[in-house]
This record gives structure tokens, sequence and C-alpha cells, in this order.
């Protein structure tokens, strides 16, 4: 592949590679928490901060960084704390971050709204070799919350209460994972962009359950999903002369289309299968079974 020749194609295959394993990573958890558009929010949030990292001349990835981290703390404290007012809160937290990254960048020594463009929709030649070590440090930390924590996240993930009950930390867990998915969307914004990386981060988990309802099958399934789109993205961005942002998140969509056609025949034949293994008695589903050992049912 003559693609591989180049060094930014190189830079860019690999991000794309992690943030392939990280979107989805953590999106399992936004959508069991029924926060799909979370990523969205946040990485309207990052804007301001790439403007400050061009306005103040300091690298825009960690900058992005940090302005998300913080933003995402400021929506759980709202979401905690918010009550009804809440929902007008977090949207003035949006929509001022869109507002502060673009006067920021124009604010900035030689920038322009044109800056900000690679950083809304995803560029390949722009990312760089320092980007790429930001990208692989953010990317290590993401993965080591997300699978080293994925029981207690999932606890919290199902119920609060129930997780509050048996001890766990709920609030500090669920902290972590706005920030886990905070570093996510600055992880993914030279790929995917900003304003597309929340399609990664759901539509990949939302198709991997088109196949499975466990939990384990679930997160590898979408993780295998997030690195073949973003892979054939970037792939296909080079050699067609796309976005590469809009045609990862295309893919993505055709993935969950193509599952979710699949999934009816897979379903209708477990169910035959289930009819027939118990064909004078309870259904499957409604049996109780004899033994259940901690976390074996949802394949934690």
């Amino acid at each position: 592949m003559d693609l591989l020749n180049f060094a930014f194609m190189q830079r860019a295959l690999l991000a794309a590679v992690l943030v392939g394993v990280t979107a989805p990573a953590v999106g399992i958890y936004l959508v069991q928490r029924r926060q799909a558009l979370m990523g969205d929010g946040i990485g309207h949030v990052a804007m301001t901060g790439v403007g400050l990292g061009f306005l103040l001349s300091w690298s825009p990835v960690w900058m992005a960084t940090a302005v998300s981290v913080l933003g995402a703390v400021v929506m759980e404290l709202i979401r905690w704390y918010g009550k009804t007012r809440g929902d007008i809160a977090l949207a003035m937290l949006f929509y001022g971050g869109m507002a502060g990254g673009v006067m920021f960048i124009n604010l900035a020594p030689g920038g322009s709204n044109a800056n900000l463009t690679s950083y809304l929709f995803g560029s390949l030649s722009t990312v760089s070799e320092s980007d790429v070590t930001a990208i692989c440090l953010l990317a290590a930390f993401v993965v080591v919350v997300t699978l080293g924590l994925r029981r207690q996240l999932f606890a919290v993930s199902q119920d609060e209460e129930f997780a509050r009950v048996t001890g766990l930390p709920v609030r500090a867990l669920n902290l972590l994972t706005a920030i886990t998915a905070a570093v996510t969307v600055t992880v993914a914004m030279r790929v995917v962009g900003l304003l597309l990386v929340s399609a990664l981060m759901v539509v990949p988990v939302a198709a991997a359950q088109q196949l499975s309802r466990s939990f384990a099958a679930t997160f590898a399934i979408a993780v295998a999903i997030g690195v073949t789109v973003t892979i054939g993205g970037t792939v296909t961005s080079y050699y067609q002369d796309v976005p590469p942002g809009a045609t990862i998140v295309l893919l993505t969509i055709g993935a969950f289309v193509a599952l979710s056609v699949l999934a009816a025949p897979l379903a209708r034949r477990r169910a035959r299968a289930l009819a027939a293994a118990h064909p004078g008695g309870d259904p499957a589903e409604c049996a109780i079974p004899a033994t259940r050992a901690s976390g074996d049912e949802v394949g934690v």
C-alpha cells in the first residue's frame, strides 16, 4: 500500500486505530447511562481549548484536554445539583464553548476560522508527531480506566442506587467516566473532528448491541467495529480525497444498518432454538438459574 510510504499517513493510521479503540470503549458506559450525547457537549467545550491553544501558542491538543476535562467536571456537577435549571446551564456551557473557540482562534496571531476547521471535522495531513504522542498517552489512560475499572463502571452505569448500597464510590466513578469521555474527545478530534466524535462513541456500541446483550461481547464487537471503520475511513479519505471524519461516521452508520438487518434472522433463529430446547415447559428466559456467579450473567 503506497499510503504507508508517507509519514503523515502512518501517523494518521496510528491515530485512527487509537480512536477506534478508545471511543467505543468509553461510549459503552455512556450508552448504559443514557448519556449518548455527552460526547457532543464535551466536543463543543473543547473548542475553547483549541482556540486558547492557538492564542497562547500552546499545544491545542493538551489545552483542549484541560478545558474539556474541566467542562466534563462542570457537567457532572450540574447533573448532581442543577435540578430543574440544569438543562439551561448545560446549554450555556455548550454554546459558550463554541463561541469561545471561535473568538480565541480569531484573536490568535494569524488565526482564522480556517485553523479551526481541521479540529471540527478532522484532517489527516495535519496530524503531527506531537499530536501522535499526546494521542498515545491519552489513549493509554482511557484504556486503563475502561478495562481496569470495567466492573465498577458497569455497576454504576446500570444502577447507581444499587452500586451505592454495595459500597462503590458512585460520584467518584461518575466523575471518572466524565473525565475519561473528555479525554476521548480530544484523542479523536484530529481524526474524526469535535463535531462528529460523539457518533463514534455511540453508534458502534448501538451496532454491537444488535448482535449481543452481553457486556463483554458488546464491548469487544464495538471496539472491533470502531477500529474497522476508522481505518477504512482513513484509507478511503486518502484515496478518494474526502473528509475523514464524515467518511468514518458514514461507515459507522452503514455498519449499524447492516448489523440491524443481520440481527433480525439471527434473533428468530435463536428463538426457534430456545423453543425446541424447551418444548413443554416455560420459556428459557423465564427459567430461574440454579446458580449465578457474580458478573457471569452480564459477561463483565
